[in-house]
């Protein structure tokens, strides 16, 4: 990555923790009662370019870890002749991980991909999380629509990602040429673009990125379902079903916002996700 790009200087140190046999990567920040966040699942996505922004708004208040899942970032990525790339692969990762953290209960926060494995990891270790923040989540069988295609059919150029980010955020976001840059190179790293495609190649062969209702029914934990309005990847009737099937969840709605409420307005997300983890 160029010293030049301001993304990466910032940065925070890079730490690492076995999830399984998933050398997983991950930065924190902050003290406190771990709150995870998981990134979803676009092409050049991380821990960092994803959350830089709203995860010092979280460590004010806890201690803010974010993963790169398998296959992303600076996580493993295994030969996908030997492995699936699957919804159950990633469940396994965050929860294997939060074992490894050995720090108690913890809270998870997961944008889109990162929501449902947040569903999933969840129901694998219920002892060991506290509350789940579901944003923009994936679950809800909603097909390939045509603003995933952006994602799906990703042709690993700078112009893609700006496609992605198209896709994801409304349009008055403002896209930086350091975000795009730093996607991607993250992207077009040689192994990262064998994982991404079979990740890929996995959601294509499912129709989707989605579960059984009866297993997300099945998540018992205090949930926010939080949803941009206007988002184009994930449906909001995807929120709506998710507070449906969800015992106990509560939801929020955020006008004029897209797929990555994190980014597009960081302290309106922090704020109602920090008085949910802990004020209710």
């Amino acid at each position: 990555m160029p010293a030049g790009n301001a993304i990466e200087r910032s940065r925070p140190e890079s730490r690492y923790l076995d999830a399984g046999g998933i050398l997983t990567h991950y930065v924190e920040m902050g003290e406190g009662m771990p709150t995870i966040l998981i990134h979803g699942g676009g092409a050049g996505a991380d821990c960092w370019g994803n959350w830089r922004i709203s995860m010092p708004l979280f460590a004010e208040r806890c201690r803010a870890i974010a993963i790169d899942l398998v296959g992303f970032g600076r996580s493993d990525v295994p030969d996908p002749a030997r492995f699936a790339y699957s919804q159950d692969d990633r469940d396994r990762q965050l929860a294997e991980f939060i074992v490894a953290l050995d720090a108690g209960p913890v809270n998870l926060a997961g944008n889109s991909t990162g929501g449902l494995t947040s569903i999933g990891a969840a129901q694998l270790v219920p002892e060991l999380v506290n509350k789940v923040i579901l944003m923009g989540s994936a679950g809800i069988e909603t097909g390939i629509i045509t603003p995933l295609k952006a994602l799906t059919e990703y042709d690993f150029t700078e112009q893609g990602i700006r496609r992605i980010i198209g896709s994801l955020a409304n349009p008055a976001f403002t896209v930086s040429d350091d975000l795009v840059e730093y996607r991607h190179r993250l992207s077009v790293d040689r192994e990262t673009r064998k994982g991404y495609s079979a990740f890929m190649g996995w959601i294509g062969s499912q129709g989707g990125l989605h579960r059984p209702e009866e297993f997300i029914a099945a998540l018992k934990h205090q949930t926010l379902v939080f949803h941009g309005k206007d988002d184009a990847v994930v449906p909001v009737e995807s929120a709506y079903r998710l507070l449906e099937l969800i015992e106990n969840s509560a939801g929020y709605i955020m006008p004029h916002c897209g797929h990555w409420a994190m980014m597009e307005y960081p302290e309106a997300f922090a704020r109602h996700s920090l008085r949910f983890l802990f004020d209710d």
